[in-house]
């Protein structure tokens, strides 16, 4: 949740790994004035693209946070309350085993999902 004059850390703070070996990127994980994220993983599930869900299908999921998980390999959806505090977390569509890196959401409100291996699926039931 980004809001505007506030520092959110990067490079000096972060809970991210270099790939190439274990060090820690950044000075540390936290430091006065610098913002802690909302939601943070260790180990990392390699998170790629973000969307809040808002459309009319899944009326239950309006407000929720969808991110693919390349590392992971499946679709993530955190549920959050009034105050943006993580309450829930459901990991989606694991029997696919492939490397979610994109997902978007139709004006419809269905979810489109595409793979490292050029498959495109669509979410048009809940899983």
């Amino acid at each position: 949740m980004i809001e505007k004059g506030k520092n959110y850390g990067w490079p000096i703070i972060s809970y991210g790994k270099e790939y190439w070996n274990n060090f820690d990127v950044g000075e540390s994980t936290h430091k006065e004035g610098m913002q802690q994220p909302i939601k943070y993983y260790v180990p990392s599930i390699a998170p790629s693209s973000l969307i809040v869900y808002d459309g009319e299908l899944f009326k239950n999921w309006k407000g929720n946070l969808f991110s693919g998980a390349l590392k992971l390999m499946h679709l993530n959806r955190i549920v959050l309350d009034k105050n943006n505090n993580v309450i829930k977390e459901e990991r989606l569509l694991e029997e696919l085993n492939q490397r979610i890196r994109n997902v978007i959401q139709s004006s419809n409100g269905k979810l489109y999902i595409s793979t490292d291996s050029g498959n495109i699926y669509m979410i048009s039931s809940k899983p």
